[in-house]
């Protein structure tokens, strides 16, 4: 793993969630953006270099919805930046760890990424990320 690259937080509402975070933080989120895929509408503050993503639920079965719906809004999931996706995929199965899914995935921020399990990481949601380059 590279570094830390964000914080992703599951919120009710993103434009309250904006306005609060805009206020503890003394600055703007950088970009708002929709993954369908996912069903969810985010936002991005970024706090020297360390990202913050706030992730609000656009579809009845999001994860996010379901996560708001069991635990409340919180600290949904830490992600790491990794250099190539497809070979930590293939690392982290080989250590053992259980992953959500095989391939990687189109996320937020122009970002392929890929979750390992809460269920081999202490109970914490493991997001791996690779800026996408490219056309």
């Amino acid at each position: 793993m590279k570094k830390l690259e964000h914080i992703g937080i599951a919120v009710k509402n993103l434009e309250q969630a904006n306005k609060l975070f805009a206020n503890l933080l003394g600055r703007e989120q950088y970009k708002i953006e929709s993954v369908e895929s996912e069903g969810v509408k985010t936002s991005f503050f970024d706090v020297s270099g360390v990202k913050i993503e706030l992730l609000e639920a656009t579809t009845t079965d999001s994860a996010i919805k379901k996560f708001i719906e069991k635990r409340g809004e919180g600290i949904h999931h830490i992600a790491f930046e990794v250099d190539n996706i497809r070979e930590s995929i293939k690392h982290y199965q080989q250590l053992g760890f259980q992953l959500i899914g095989n391939e990687p995935k189109k996320g937020a921020d122009n970002k392929l990424i890929c979750f390992l399990h809460p269920r081999s990481t202490q109970g914490v949601l493991i997001e791996l990320c690779q800026e996408i380059t490219g056309p």
